[in-house]
């Protein structure tokens, strides 16, 4: 299969399951508080993965298993409870915008800490796909205004943290598996995920209910598919793609948000297009080769 075509496949299907993680995320927040839902989330997301983990545990160096244990910490654990607590305050597109830092998040930290080299077109395309994004967003007929910095600030912390995750595992992870790396990072945070659970009280909670089980079974979805199968399609595509590629999936999520509008039966116009063509015109000017840029 052609390389690029497997690129577009991979951005594509997790632009899909990213874009639906806030819709499952808010209906875990119905009647679960954001520590409950993240640590669900986390918990199952673990226990799916877990008999990989254990064939997989021993056929990594052990200098190694802490550095992927914190890629689930940095790229996993906490990013899933600081967005949980934004959207107590904020809407779920505006959370979906707010996320697409990410890429340029993962040039800074790159540059700053990791050394990393990128290149003009990369710069360029991150910030035309932003421009697409941002104005996507305030193209919505009822866009957010709600502006509690305290909650925006939970999610541009959350967007830091990938981008030190993605150049972490680009630089210290790329000859482990993907496969390896996602089921590991993931059992081991289960682990502390499982204490905050503990003690959030969710085990005081009447779990045969209906909305409690409804809300626990939204959250461990999102587990499977959002945290699961997303985290080892990420590390798969970020080793094809390279970091800033694979980074800038965050910029499918507003599109997978008009999907979702749609079958809610939101209008969607010509001016949700045009921003959805801005935003995939960024992401193929970035994932060209032209000229490097020092770093």
């Amino acid at each position: 299969m052609d390389n690029k075509f497997t690129n577009w496949l991979l951005f594509i299907s997790l632009s899909f399951i990213w874009g639906s993680s806030f819709v499952l995320m808010k209906g875990g927040l119905m009647h679960l508080s954001p520590y409950q839902v993240a640590s669900v989330r986390i918990i199952s997301s673990g226990l799916v993965l877990f008999p990989v983990a254990i064939a997989s545990i021993r056929q990594i160096p052990g200098n190694k298993i802490f550095i992927i244990f914190m890629s689930g910490v940095l790229g996993s654990l906490l990013p899933a409870y600081l967005f949980c607590l934004a959207e107590q305050g904020i809407d779920s597109s505006l959370a979906g915008t707010l996320n697409s830092l990410t890429p340029i998040f993962v040039i800074l930290t790159g540059a700053l800490f990791f050394n990393a080299h990128t290149t003009y077109n990369k710069v360029w395309g991150i910030l035309i796909a932003f421009f697409g994004s941002l104005l996507l967003f305030l193209s919505q007929p009822n866009f957010s205004q709600n502006s509690n910095i305290s909650y925006v600030l939970f999610v541009v912390l959350a967007t830091a943290l990938y981008g030190i995750n993605v150049n972490m595992v680009h630089k210290h992870l790329s000859h482990i598996g993907s496969l390896k790396i996602a089921a590991v990072a993931l059992s081991l945070n289960a682990i502390p995920a499982a204490v905050i659970l503990f003690f959030t009280g969710y085990f005081d909670k009447d779990l045969f209910n209906t909305d409690v089980l409804i809300s626990t079974g939204y959250s461990a979805i999102l587990g499977v598919f959002g945290t699961a199968l997303a985290s080892v399609l990420f590390y798969v595509l970020l080793k094809r793609a390279g970091a800033v590629f694979a980074s800038m999936v965050t910029y499918g999520i507003p599109a997978v948000a008009i999907i979702w509008g749609i079958i809610y039966g939101e209008h969607v116009g010509g001016k949700q297009v045009l921003c959805l063509v801005i935003i995939l015109t960024g992401v193929w000017v970035a994932n060209r080769k032209p000229k490097l840029v020092a770093g």
